[in-house]
Parts: structure tokens; C-alpha cells; sequence
């Protein structure tokens, strides 16, 4: 079994036919539907409302470290209850009035009586899940495992690259964000969660630049991206689970996106992998330049 620590770099075609068993898992996993982690997590998402961008920025005015707002009696349906003392939120709420037709337009057009119409605004208040207490809220499955020097080895590739590696909170909710020579990682996930994210955002690196970017749909890239994290993932012993599943069904992924960009997701894992590869005293496999141009094309 291979572990967290070690890849077979002496045996490339053993590598290649890992990665392809890795993304029939992946297929399989896609084509079984949505996972029950998953289902609840949507379940319980669906309950938030979407706000204004006024609003957004009242709440981030007042409240800069907020990540999921609701009102008091949502926060009560989720299990959930705001700790005694907390300040609300403050938001512009619509007020809705009913129009009632005229009599004799009512008389023409039967179907429609009434008119649902903006009177105007009320001020009402939201609260931070950091303000309440009670059950966790229902979550996708997470990566874990064992990724030793890993995820130092991937750290000094990214580098290598000329890519910028940085730790921001203000990414927030985000794990990771990828902006073309930069990346950000979220402070505080597990060392298996921050290397899964660091493959996903170098994915995106290697992958989407410019002229692909363009060519591409944020499916296509969000699915190529957490397609070479799981394959990497697993080829390192890691327990992914759904957990990669899920994100792709996330962003409306299938396996019928994964299976157009398999040749990409191959070479860039390849790659990813050969990165990893710890030093040794004989051969070393490294990537060449020609398959990274080959990745990015």
C-alpha cells in the first residue's frame, strides 16, 4: 500500500495506470449521484437566503469576520439558537404589498387578480453563526490522512513556478483562491484539507492560464481542478471519501465533463506527482518542461 510519504518513482508506467484507476473511482463515484453528506448539506444551505449586495455590505460593515448569516427563526429551524447578549445584524428588509386589479381588468384576464409590489424597506436583523449555539451544522465530507513532507515538496514546486504561495483569512469562506501566479490558502484546515486545497489551486495554475481560461466554463475548471486533487490525493493514501465528488456536483460537474478533460487531468496529476517524488540517490523522474507546456496548452 502506499502511504502519505512515498511514491513508486522507478515504475512511471505503475504511476499511470494508478492515476487512471484513481479517475474511473472518481467517474464511478460521479455517477452515483449526489452522496448523503452531500444531500443534507444542500438541505441545509437551501434554508439561507441571498442577499443584496447593499446588504452584503452592511454586513460586512458591521460584522468584517462573518461567514453565514440568518434571522433568528432560521437559525432555530437549523437546530441552532443566538447566544444570549448577541447584536444583531442590522439589514434593509423589502416590505411587500398586494396590488389588487380594478374590476373590470379583472374581468378581462381571470387568471390574475393580483399584483405582488415593493411598498418599501424595514430594518431587520441577521445573526453570525459565530453568534448562536447549538447542533453542527451538516457538512460535505473532508480529506484526511497522513501527508508528511508532502505538502512541503508541493509548497517549494508551486514556488518554483514563480507562483506566489500566501496565507490569507480575508479569503474566507473560501479554502483556497487561485488568481494567476498567486495563490491564497485559508489558515486552520488540517494539513490533509490545506494539501488537498494547495493541489486543487496549482491545478488551476497549470491549467487555466489566459487562453484556456477563456476556452473553459467554471465547471470544466473546477471539475479539472478537484479531479487532479482526488487523483493525487489518493495516489498519496489519503481518505478523500466523496469529499472531491461532492465539490464537482457542487458546481455542477458530471462525469461526462471529467471524462473530456482526461487528458489534462492525467498530465497535470502526472506532474503533480513526479513534484512529489522524494529525492533519491540513483534516478529521479522530474517533469519536464515539455509536459508542463503540454498541461497549460
Amino acid at each position: 500500500m502506499k502511504t502519505a510519504n512515498t511514491i513508486d518513482s522507478k515504475k512511471p508506467a505503475q504511476k499511470q495506470e494508478l492515476i487512471a484507476a484513481n479517475i474511473k473511482l472518481l467517474i464511478e463515484q460521479l455517477e452515483a449521484g449526489h452522496s448523503d453528506a452531500l444531500t443534507n448539506y444542500l438541505t441545509a444551505m437551501s434554508r439561507f437566503h441571498n442577499y443584496s449586495f447593499g446588504n452584503v455590505l452592511e454586513i460586512a460593515r458591521q460584522m468584517p469576520t462573518a461567514t453565514r448569516v440568518a434571522g433568528f427563526w432560521t437559525w432555530k429551524n437549523l437546530g441552532r439558537s443566538v447566544t444570549a447578549g448577541q447584536k444583531g445584524i442590522r439589514i434593509l428588509a423589502p416590505i411587500v404589498g398586494v396590488r389588487r386589479k380594478k374590476d373590470d381588468e379583472a374581468e378581462k384576464d381571470i387568471t390574475t387578480q393580483n399584483t405582488r409590489v415593493l411598498v418599501g424597506f424595514r430594518n431587520a436583523y441577521v445573526f453570525d453563526i459565530s453568534q448562536t449555539e447549538g447542533v453542527d451544522l451538516p457538512e460535505m465530507e473532508r480529506v484526511s490522512g497522513d501527508v508528511g513532507e508532502n505538502i512541503d515538496r508541493l509548497a517549494a514546486f508551486v514556488r518554483s513556478r514563480g507562483i506566489q504561495l500566501v496565507y490569507n483569512e480575508g479569503i474566507a469562506p473560501a479554502l483556497g483562491v487561485s488568481y494567476g501566479g498567486r495563490i491564497a490558502i485559508l489558515p486552520g484546515q488540517s494539513k490533509a484539507e490545506e494539501f488537498s486545497t494547495l493541489i486543487h489551486e496549482t491545478a488551476h495554475e497549470l491549467l487555466h492560464k489566459a487562453e484556456r481560461r477563456t476556452a473553459t466554463t467554471k465547471a470544466v475548471r473546477e471539475t479539472e481542478a478537484e479531479a487532479v486533487a482526488f487523483v493525487v490525493g489518493k495516489a498519496l493514501g489519503l481518505k478523500t471519501g466523496t469529499a472531491s465528488a461532492d465539490y464537482i456536483h457542487l458546481y455542477h460537474g458530471n462525469a461526462s465533463l471529467l471524462a473530456e478533460s482526461l487528458e489534462v487531468i492525467q498530465q497535470t496529476a502526472s506532474v503533480i506527482l513526479a513534484a512529489l517524488e522524494p529525492p533519491a540517490e540513483d534516478e529521479e523522474e522530474t517533469a519536464t518542461e515539455a509536459e508542463l507546456t503540454a498541461v497549460a496548452a
